[in-house]
This record gives structure tokens, sequence and C-alpha cells, in this order.
């Protein structure tokens, strides 16, 4: 083989090596993208079950101070 022929085939296995880190790095940025998406909507719920759980905390602590303020009457 002549020097030609070693710096074609250098420059073949190259590209496809540049190729390939082109195709992960996309790959990255589209599953960056989704888990990004995914966080969003897991910190919305998150929030929504935290002002939830508040909610039934009033309640609860309502309904105890009502059952202790009957109980004082009798």
């Amino acid at each position: 083989m002549g020097d030609q022929e070693n710096e074609n085939l250098e420059l073949t296995s190259l590209e496809a090596r540049v190729d390939e880190l082109i195709r992960t790095v996309e790959n990255l940025a589209s599953e960056n993208r989704a888990l990004k998406s995914q966080h969003a909507t897991l910190a919305s719920e998150r929030a929504l079950l935290i002002e939830k759980t508040e909610m039934a905390r009033t309640r609860v602590e309502a309904m105890i101070a009502r059952l202790k303020a009957m109980e004082s009457r009798s």
C-alpha cells in the first residue's frame, strides 16, 4: 500500500469516528431534552402533591381542634 492509500484509510476511519461522535452528541442532546421535560413534569406533580398534603394537614388539624373543643365543652 502506498502512502496515499494509508492516508485515505486513516481519513475514512477518522470520518467514521466523527460521524459516530456526531450521532452520539445528537442522541445525548435528545435524551437531555427528554429528561428536562420529565424533570419539569415531575417537579410540577411534586408541587401539586405538596399543596394537597398541606390542604389535608390543615383540614385534619381543624378537625382535631373542633374535636378538642367539643371534648372540653362536655
